[in-house]
């Protein structure tokens, strides 16, 4: 196999490679990383909300790019509130990758869904009638099943940026941040450094589901055990009592959870007489967050997410363009495009299928190394990082290839 540079990729380049049908080796552009927010939005596995809201009327369709190679993206441009302000975002980060990517042989067929499923249905219709190879989008879980519908009776793959691992399937994978790849690598990390016996208090949520499922998976594979498991919801005594008590045959306690929730809980397990500081705490990359810095009985602990540099990069050289800040989940487009622009250089037949999209040697991005897998869902490589009084402090870099 050839492995080359692509010519023209930015500083901050995709790389990947990948073997095409006629058993050659592309290498493709590159992307480069920051700490993780999981759930931005809400709507997906995170359980944070229920459904974006739709604004005002739906923005009119722009392209971006003069590339022969013509590429969907639909966001939820002119949704209200967050989920709006967040589209506009993501579509700056496609225009900022094209930018940095001058030789990009794509055109971006930019499509606003309105944050509906409806609109999201129209504006796959709008970008396969436009020749549209490939669709990067739509955000949210609620849109993806009317936009694979789309794209799958023309057989063209969709990459989308939700984290509801149950819209992922076949030709539909997903570029987000996945809970799963989070708990695999702060446990690997845990079992490394000697933790064998693992307590865990867990949101009673569709975001704590997918990590209860990935933990008591990990661990064993790991030959650790479940020394103490709870869910909780409004009531956190009760299970953070039952942990407490639990806490002398544990030596690692992991806490899945945002900011204000990791806290109250181990305010609770303080009240219950715990000693978190003879215990490994372990979290998520949403204890990427000041409330967890600001809170002296989190210090140590340790938690996984991609490696901040690159988002920190990234983001000067969105302020420099725009003017303003991205939004964390912007990146995830950037990565898109970047991907599709290394990948449009191959033969039409061959740029975008499953094998190519789904090679194991996987793609470096803003956010470092990822995969598709075959069902969908994605893997990351990510760092971990200390919490410090401040900010996150990198104790392991992320690995540079997957093992195998």
């Amino acid at each position: 196999m050839v492995n080359r540079n692509i010519p023209g990729q930015s500083p901050s380049g995709l790389r990947a490679t990948r073997r095409t049908a006629l058993g050659l080796l592309l290498g493709t552009p590159l992307l480069s990383g920051c700490s993780t927010v999981q759930n931005f939005l809400g709507g997906d596995s995170s359980g944070s909300s229920s459904e974006p809201t739709p604004g005002g009327p739906p923005v009119q369709g722009s392209v971006l790019g003069e590339g022969q190679v013509k590429v969907g993206l639909i966001l939820p441009l002119s949704a209200a509130g967050s989920a709006g302000q967040a589209g506009m975002s993501m579509r700056n980060a496609a225009e900022l990758a094209l930018s940095e990517f001058r030789t990009a042989n794509i055109q971006l067929l930019v499509k606003d869904d309105g944050a509906t499923a409806q609109g999201a249905q129209q504006a796959a219709q709008q970008a396969v009638s436009e020749g549209a190879s490939i669709i990067l989008g739509p955000v949210f879980a609620q849109m993806v099943a009317q936009v694979a519908q789309v794209a799958r009776g023309h057989n063209i793959p969709v990459i989308s940026f939700s984290t509801d691992s149950s819209v992922a399937g076949r030709d539909v994978y997903l570029l987000s941040f996945m809970p799963e790849s989070d708990v695999r690598r702060i446990v690997d990390y845990s079992a490394g450094i000697g933790k064998r016996s693992f307590a865990a208090l867990i949101p009673d949520t569709a975001y704590g589901s997918v990590v209860e499922a990935a933990f008591k998976t990990t661990v064993p594979q790991h030959s650790g055990r479940v020394a103490a498991f709870e869910k909780y919801g409004s009531d956190r005594v009760r299970p953070a009592t039952t942990v407490a008590q639990a806490l002398g045959s544990a030596d690692a306690l992991f806490i899945a959870d945002g900011g204000e929730g990791v806290v109250a809980i181990t305010d609770a397990l303080t009240a219950a007489g715990a000693n978190l500081s003879r215990i490994q705490l372990l979290g998520t990359g949403q204890w990427d967050d000041p409330r967890i810095f600001a809170a002296p009985a989190l210090r140590g602990g340790l938690y996984s997410a991609p490696d901040p540099a690159g988002f920190k990069s990234f983001a000067a050289r969105y302020r420099a363009k725009y003017n303003t800040e991205p939004v964390r989940t912007a990146t995830l487009v950037y990565d898109a495009v970047a991907l599709v622009a290394a990948l449009a250089r191959a033969e039409a037949a061959q740029r975008f299928t499953a094998e190519v999209l789904t090679n194991p040697s996987g793609f470096t991005g803003i956010d470092g190394l990822f995969r598709f897998r075959k069902d969908g869902t994605n893997e990351r490589g990510l760092a971990v990082m200390k919490v410090g009084a401040e900010v996150g402090v990198l104790v392991a870099g992320s690995p540079k290839s997957f093992g195998g």
